[in-house]
């Protein structure tokens, strides 16, 4: 039995395709589960109202399909920031904060993975920074409430691009329902932004990292680059998390019209099985 699990950003299939679908093809390219996305598209945040029949519909389709929805990227918040100055932006974003916290508990979602932004259309000041943190610390009560754990995605902005970053709110809010869900390619870029080690950064949240996005990078650019075109070394990340108790894994790519789409899928999962696969205890 394998001491890991991995998983695959819904992103990396076709918008138009059902669940069902999704849930399908994921599990035939050999992944353990799901990663849902909720974005700042009004078509996205409109799950967080599913009612309770389409829950459980979906429910039941993880059930007879075999393959689960475990975590949750909630990038909905980069519309609607938790440290917006606009005092209804702030608001609304922890409405959706709530919202996606109960959704998570209805569907059996373990993780969610929160922006580290406090804004992002807007400029950051102290006050958005501040509201952010205030804002993050109610977040993670509504959390605690329901057994969820919220995990920092390290983003491409300066805000909180590194794990280093984000364990200054980690250690001020101290709570076991967050923590860090670094991803690896904002990461290696931001280290060659401040000419630091990556692996370093990533030994710095030990203890605090719920999971790694797998995702590749090239400097200066944080999206839709082909695994294997950019500058992140997956063997040596992996090992670094691994060595820290990292045991979940979700490949991050993006659905780009390739027409060989799912071939892409199961060459992913069979490259960072292998990696994976060679890790031992």
């Amino acid at each position: 039995m394998r001491t890991y699990m991995i998983g695959l950003y819904e992103k990396a299939m076709p918008m138009q395709l059902s669940w069902k679908e999704k849930l399908e093809i994921a599990k035939a390219a050999n992944y353990d589960y799901v990663e849902m996305s909720i974005d700042e598209t009004d078509e996205k945040l409109a799950r967080l109202d599913m009612t309770k029949k389409d829950r459980l519909e979906l429910i039941e389709t993880m059930y007879d399909v075999g393959i689960p929805i475990r975590t949750m990227c909630l990038s909905g918040h980069r519309k609607y920031p938790l440290g917006s100055s606009n005092y209804e932006i702030s608001n609304k974003s922890l409405e959706i904060m709530e919202k996606a916290i109960k959704l998570a508990d209805d569907l059996g979602i373990r993780v969610i993975m929160i922006a580290g932004y406090d804004v992002y259309y807007e400029n950051s000041t102290s006050e958005t920074q501040k509201r952010f943190f205030e804002n993050v610390k109610k977040a993670v009560l509504m959390a605690a409430k329901y057994g969820i754990m919220l995990g920092f995605e390290t983003m491409e902005t300066e805000f909180m691009n590194t794990v280093w970053k984000a364990m200054f709110f980690i250690k001020n809010i101290n709570s076991p329902y967050l923590g860090i869900y670094p991803d690896s390619g904002n990461i290696k870029n931001a280290s060659l932004l401040y000419g630091s080690d990556v692996y370093d950064d990533l030994k710095s949240g030990v203890g605090h990292i719920f999971s790694l996005h797998l995702k590749e990078t090239l400097p200066g650019k944080f999206r839709e680059v082909p695994y294997g075109s950019g500058h992140v070394d997956f063997e040596k990340t992996i090992k670094t998390a691994w060595s820290i108790g990292v045991r979940r894994y979700v490949t991050e790519f993006w659905y780009m019209g390739n027409k060989n789409w799912k071939e892409d899928l199961i060459n992913i999962n069979k490259k960072m099985r292998k990696i994976l696969d060679a890790m031992t205890d």
